[in-house]
């Protein structure tokens, strides 16, 4: 696309070569649209990378781990200098869980958690936001989960860390308004994947990654604070938040989700 025919969508995605970034990747797939995906398995990157061009997207890839923070940002930030994007999609993300034996989750493995689902998260908006804030433009959308209401017994650190990113992007959302930046949170449920499926308890409601993607890009395209779904899990999810504490264990170890 050259310069004449208009300016071209600058979209990243984090984390594209997992089951919602692969899936969002494809579905902002077009001509007209530069797609900048990260991920760490190359094979599956240079894969994605292909599909996305086949329907007409410009394409840059990058295979990294988010784990090394210095590079993440370093990369980011050279960049956006070159490439301003116009929608960061931050999907990177792991999960374990207390074990079939309930002896917990190991520290290194809590810890790996950690900093790819929070740390990793929060370092590249700080990267990638000095180019917004000159511009006063751009979108951000921020991985969470419907897990991020209330904190499962079977998945301790990954609860905690959606909960981190669901309070970091709503106040992120505060914060950049009156500056012309949008923040959304994206809140599914049990989508279909390698990491939904090691998982333990029942999964209702189950979504297909396309599906997902659909619902997530119609939430960003309306400026949705919160992108939450399917229903009627989301609104279950938020009254366990609300209901008192000792209530809704009841209630999640009734569903299932012992500790």
């Amino acid at each position: 696309m050259s310069a004449a025919d208009g300016p071209l969508r600058r979209v990243l995605i984090t984390g594209a070569t997992g089951a919602i970034g692969g899936a969002l990747a494809l579905e902002y797939a077009q001509p007209g649209t530069m797609l900048i995906l990260q991920g760490r398995r190359t094979a599956r990157l240079d894969e994605l990378a292909a599909e996305c061009r086949g329907h007409g997207a410009l394409v840059l890839t990058k295979a990294l781990d988010v784990r090394d923070r210095d590079a993440l940002r370093a990369w980011l930030t050279e960049l956006c200098a070159s490439e301003p994007i116009d929608l960061l999609i931050v999907c990177n993300g792991v999960n374990i869980n207390i074990g079939a034996d309930r002896a917990g989750e190991p520290w290194p493995d809590s810890e790996n958690l950690i900093e790819v689902n929070l740390l990793a998260t929060m370092a590249t908006v700080d990267a990638v936001l000095p180019s917004m804030r000159r511009r006063q433009s751009g979108q951000i959308a921020l991985l969470s989960s419907l897990a991020g209401y209330f904190g499962l017994p079977v998945t301790p650190s990954y609860c905690a860390s959606k909960a981190g990113i669901k309070a970091y992007g709503e106040a992120l959302r505060g914060w950049l308004a009156p500056e012309g930046i949008r923040v959304s949170v994206i809140m599914p449920g049990y989508v279909k994947s390698p990491m939904c499926d090691g998982m333990p308890g029942p999964k209702p409601f189950l979504r297909f990654p396309p599906a997902a993607a659909r619902t997530i890009r119609e939430g960003l395209t309306r400026d949705r604070a919160r992108i939450s779904f399917p229903f009627p899990l989301n609104l279950g999810s938020w009254l366990l938040a609300v209901l008192p504490a000792a209530l809704s264990l009841r209630i999640v170890d009734w569903l299932g989700y012992r500790g």
